[in-house]
């Protein structure tokens, strides 16, 4: 294997084991440690120092080295993604996962919008963003990076409602009873026209912004470009 395909494995591996890791076993005595702030601090740091190296891996690995899924491949990523900024763009309001006082309230009020899909829509939005650069097939750096952030999405997603439980109790266990961790697709269609708004703003911001920050087009600009 390629030396710079070996460390953008070890980059992701890093990114994705530092954030488990200072999420959940080391969070307590970190916190103990620094206080809530100085924890936040240095979460942020560490998180952005890890990302910043597969970031440079990513960059110094070789591209379009597979053979691409072509013109089927390139439209289904496309349209997924979507719905999964619907749920990225509908994630911020009432989300009782968000680190905020009123948490435990939100939580016990009805899910609403796209909390009605799944009650971990911002980490269901990445997992989507990740199958839709490996539906693509790409690269074999585009395949990595996206396989490890799909998985930490979804794995954070669990080890984030056994978190929850244990700090919000019987407002998190009701929220996880109303709610669903697997997305109800159907439920997409009564989350209300704002996330969907939201969506197709983002859609074609990201997809202009594609070609100068990810070096290829994106979406419909790969027709339009």
């Amino acid at each position: 294997m390629d030396n710079a395909l070996i460390e953008l494995i070890a980059a992701n591996v890093t990114f994705v084991g530092l954030h488990f890791a200072m999420s959940h076993p080391l969070r307590a005595s970190m916190v103990g440690a620094l206080g809530e702030k100085g924890f936040a601090g240095v979460y942020s740091l560490v998180s952005l120092a890890a990302l910043a190296w597969v970031i440079f891996a990513f960059r110094a690995a070789p591209s379009g080295d597979l053979g691409g899924s072509g013109d089927a491949g390139w439209i289904a990523a496309t349209l997924i993604m979507i719905p999964a900024l619907a749920l990225f763009g509908g994630s911020f309001s009432g989300n009782p996962a968000m680190p905020r006082p009123d948490a435990a309230e939100q939580a016990m009020a009805e899910p609403r919008g796209v909390f009605l899909v799944t009650r971990h829509p911002m980490m269901w939005s990445f997992a989507i963003w990740a199958l839709s650069h490996i539906l693509l097939f790409w690269s074999m750096r585009t395949m990595i990076t996206a396989a490890a952030m799909g998985f930490l999405a979804l794995v954070g997603a669990h080890l984030q409602d056994r978190k929850k439980q244990q700090q919000m109790g019987e407002a998190w266990t009701g929220w996880q009873a109303r709610t669903s961790y697997w997305p109800r697709l159907g439920k997409l269609l009564v989350i209300g026209w704002k996330p969907w708004a939201i969506a197709i703003v983002l859609w074609l911001v990201f997809s202009w912004l594609h070609r100068p920050i990810g070096g290829i087009e994106a979406g419909m600009m790969r027709w339009l470009g």
